[in-house]
């Protein structure tokens, strides 16, 4: 179901919720958190649909602010939904434009689910510094996606000069399970073939693939060669050199990987390129700051972007 509010302000959209609680029980309690999306009015379907689609495993309330035309007339237009067209939560959709087409605290703080942890997410284009921001002051935790900007490696450079606990890209998630790969093949490692150097291929425009390198190169501490594949292809395979032979994840396509070691038969991994809604779904089951995140974006990414060495496919 969904109620549309034209020309509204907060205090209606909180009295109409309560009320359609009180008819129908729509709006279930339990919710665990509330879930603050800003992004641009045109864009908010996807930003639901994702953010939907993680309420399944979160309980919480999504308020979507949908930025409209800043020299438009001040105006704030909402939609409630709820029951099939929120998932398992209840979605408050707030398009404002002239004054209000800004991101808002004051606007958010009316409608927060009270004494609920607060996580912001910038769908589309992420703060100048998202501790900083309106809505990034209230939140515990602040999740962007270095991915939508123009210049991925620009925008990580950016998230480690203003990181502050709490902070999170979404970049950093859609690596876990090649983290969690090369991690246990790592785990066999006993350290009689020292590792050489280190080899990172992906797409010129996945900012993943900086990530990973530098998760990389600041836990072996060896030379590192990142090699730049045609944009839009994502990772496509690590190379962990060493003297007696290599430790090779590759993924040529977009679902199954090869994991090949010394001494061992070539391994069929699934390896499939994670949605946002697997994405967004990872991250809110964590309110605590991403210390490993936090270590590898102020710290491996500086000393790689210092050190690295990058060719063309």
């Amino acid at each position: 179901m969904i109620v549309d509010l034209p020309n509204t302000t907060t205090s209606q959209i909180t009295k109409r919720i309560v009320k359609m609680r009180e008819q129908g029980g729509v709006v279930a309690l339990g919710r665990v958190l509330t879930l603050v999306v800003i992004t641009k009015s045109g864009l908010e379907e996807e930003a639901i649909e994702a953010a939907n689609l993680a309420s399944r495993e979160h309980p919480c309330r999504i308020i979507v602010l949908a930025a409209g035309s800043p020299e438009a007339a001040t105006c704030l237009n909402a939609e409630i939904r709820v029951g099939g067209d929120a998932g398992a939560s209840e979605v408050i959709v707030l398009r404002g434009s002239g004054e209000l087409a800004a991101e808002s605290e004051s606007v958010v703080s009316a409608l927060l689910l009270p004494d609920a942890p607060i996580v912001a997410w910038w769908h589309s284009e992420a703060p100048e510094s998202p501790i900083k921001s309106p809505v990034g002051r209230i939140a515990h935790r602040r999740i962007t996606d270095s991915a939508n900007a123009a210049d991925p490696r620009d925008a990580l450079k950016h998230i480690a000069a203003t990181y502050a606990d709490g902070d999170t890209d979404l970049a950093w998630t859609r690596l876990t399970s090649w983290r969690v790969q090369l991690a246990a093949a790592l785990d066999q490692y006993d350290g009689s073939d020292p590792i050489e150097g280190l080899q990172v291929e992906g797409a010129s425009d996945s900012p993943s693939t900086l990530l990973l390198a530098a998760w990389l190169h600041r836990a072996l501490d060896v030379p590192v060669t990142v090699t730049e594949d045609p944009r839009g292809t994502g990772i496509r395979q690590v190379i962990i050199e060493r003297s007696k032979g290599n430790i090779s994840l590759t993924r040529p396509g977009t679902m199954e990987a090869s994991l090949t070691q010394p001494g061992q038969p070539e391994q069929k991994i699934s390896l499939p390129r994670r949605s946002l809604q697997d994405c967004l779904a990872e991250e809110l089951r964590r309110l605590d700051p991403d210390l490993v995140f936090g270590e590898v974006i102020t710290e491996g990414l500086i000393k790689l972007l210092a050190e690295e060495k990058v060719v063309k496919a």
